[in-house]
């Protein structure tokens, strides 16, 4: 098989499917897997219940698929994990038709080519993967190759020239055309950090290990009192982390709440020094635990407050207005590009969805943003940003994610538009009335980078150019030749609180010579001390950096 047709078929398992939803307001039409024919349901798996068969499909899963759901079937990054969801729903006939069939318009190839039997067989393996037979994608993965790779035209770059103090800045003017090269299958492979490798940040900072052996760490935010929140999406956990001892590790460690529904996003409300309630964005819901500065453990059940679509992209985070007013909620698209024309599933999502802290008044607050995966709320402006995950498939440059501010009533033009007056060709000829009405981001990233959690500086720690900047981490990328991302960036604001558009790498070397990966940087908070801390979902880890210059203040330490 092709590696375009390998990339295709692994990330489109479970995009486009289509659920029924319990909110009114929220409500998208029931369908079955992939609007699969009922005959297919019917079909039976010749080989189920047969060892053999599991054994061959996970070889056939390694070679076609875990270079993007990952080696365990996890999922990497926003590609769904086929262990849970509507894989692990849907009938063994439904995958094997659509296996079969494909979805051209989302770029999943039909696998026809492909011997019914070994289809059949990577239906054994999917559907072993929650019953404990599945041979593990581990012990049959091949060892990657050097990598050897000519360097991508500027001003796109990849892992090999991602330094720390590297400034970057992508323009419109600088897109290439759509498909100017194949869309590549290129997830990420996870190895074990090597003993002699570290993140590097820039001179005059220091790196170390705040917390391991973490279970898939992702969203962290810093409560008033200083205690770091940690959202484990996999676990359903959120855990506290208190303090940091003289070695630079957290001084007690606690369990806030669990048994969530792959959380996510985690504000607190109402805004300032004195919150209530700890909000929770569930995939499929916010909730609400009742709290006060200093709580370690929920001191009762959430109530949910607000129904929310799944399937596709499935983080939700959650902001408040300064005012406390309106609460922000971040709902990614359920596909690539699926047109919400004709595709009613697509309801409410790839927009920030604006309500009133107790769920009531939904509206759409801005549109056409495809995945906005990390909200903040600028604290000079007291403008609403988001961190974006635009769409895959027409190139190794292209579609660039984003960091901006986000406008009230702002169309950014998924999936028929984008960064302006470009049309994705998949949607040729559709909506020309919008063309003039797609807003440029403030800050283009490099394509595929999946920047997650975004935070602005406001401790004292740094030197003082830092403050009020953005920092953001980029978990990496899976549909592009050589990897990018696997960083935190620094993005410098002006004085008026906005961007220019430059960014700069700030932390790197979470992957290693030959391309293997071993950290992805998923959240961003600043600790009550100054320094910065970065969950990384790849090692399990917490990383901080801290200032350790001349200018070092000894504020808080």
């Amino acid at each position: 098989m092709k590696p375009v047709a390998r990339l295709l078929a692994a990330v489109s398992l479970l995009l486009g499917v289509t659920v029924s939803l319990n909110s009114p307001q929220l409500q998208a039409q029931e369908s079955t897997f992939h609007n699969a024919p009922a005959s297919a349901r019917q079909m039976k798996n010749p080989f189920s219940g047969k060892a053999a068969a599991v054994t061959d499909g996970a070889k056939s899963y390694v070679t076609n698929c875990a270079a993007c759901h990952g080696a365990k079937a996890a999922g990497t990054g926003n590609i769904p994990s086929l262990r849970q969801g509507p894989t692990q729903s849907a009938s063994e006939g439904e995958l094997f038709w659509f296996i079969t069939t494909g979805d051209v318009a989302n770029g999943m190839p039909s696998w026809v080519s492909l011997p019914q039997r070994e289809r059949w067989e990577v239906v054994s393996y999917l559907n072993s993967l929650n019953r404990g037979q599945a041979s593990s994608p581990e012990s049959v993965r091949k060892t990657s190759a050097t990598l050897k790779a000519p360097p991508p035209p500027a001003p796109f770059t990849d892992f090999r020239f991602e330094k720390p103090g590297n400034i970057r800045k992508v323009t419109v003017t600088d897109l290439p055309a759509p498909y100017a090269t194949s869309s590549a299958g290129n997830g990420p492979t996870l190895v074990p950090r090597p003993a002699d490798v570290w993140p590097t940040a820039p001179a005059d900072f220091k790196v170390e290990q705040y917390a391991t052996g973490l279970d898939g760490p992702r969203l962290m935010r810093t409560a008033p009192n200083g205690d770091v929140f940690l959202v484990e999406s996999g676990s359903g956990e959120i855990k506290i982390f208190r303090g940091i001892t003289g070695s630079g590790k957290p001084e007690q460690m606690s369990v806030f709440a669990e048994g969530l529904n792959r959380p996510f996003g985690l504000a607190f409300y109402p805004p300032g020094p004195d919150p209530h309630w700890v909000y929770v964005g569930n995939t499929n819901s916010v909730v609400r635990f009742a709290y006060r500065n200093g709580d370690l453990k929920a001191s009762a059940p959430p109530e949910q407050l607000v129904d929310l679509p799944t399937g596709g992209h499935w983080t939700r985070d959650i902001q408040f207005s300064p005012d406390g007013k309106k609460m922000f909620v971040s709902v990614g698209s359920r596909s690539n590009v699926d047109d919400p024309d004709n595709h009613p599933y697509e309801k409410n999502r790839a927009n920030v969805l604006e309500f009133n802290p107790d769920g009531s008044g939904l509206r759409v607050y801005a549109s056409g943003i495809r995945n906005p995966v990390g909200l903040a709320i600028s604290p000079k402006t007291g403008d609403l940003w988001c961190s974006v995950n635009e769409r895959d498939a027409l190139g190794d440059n292209l579609v660039p994610d984003y960091i901006t501010h986000v406008q009230e009533g702002g169309f950014y033009g998924w999936p028929w538009w984008y960064i302006g007056s470009h049309q994705d060709p998949r949607h040729q000829g559709k909506h020309p009335e919008l063309k003039n009405k797609v807003i440029v981001p403030d800050v283009l990233l490099q394509p595929h980078n999946a920047s997650l959690q975004l935070t602005f500086y406001e401790g004292k720690q740094f030197p003082a150019e830092y403050q009020g900047d953005i920092f953001a981490s980029e978990h990496g990328s899976w549909n592009r030749s050589v990897r990018v991302g696997y960083e935190v960036i620094h993005v410098p604001l002006l004085p008026t609180g906005y961007a220019s558009g430059e960014y700069e790498d700030f932390l790197t070397g979470f992957v290693l010579p030959n391309g293997d990966v071993w950290g992805r940087p998923v959240g961003i908070t600043v600790a009550s001390d100054g320094s910065l801390l970065v969950s990384d979902d790849g090692s399990g880890s917490i990383w901080r950096i801290s200032y350790v210059g001349k200018e070092a203040s000894n504020v808080g330490r």
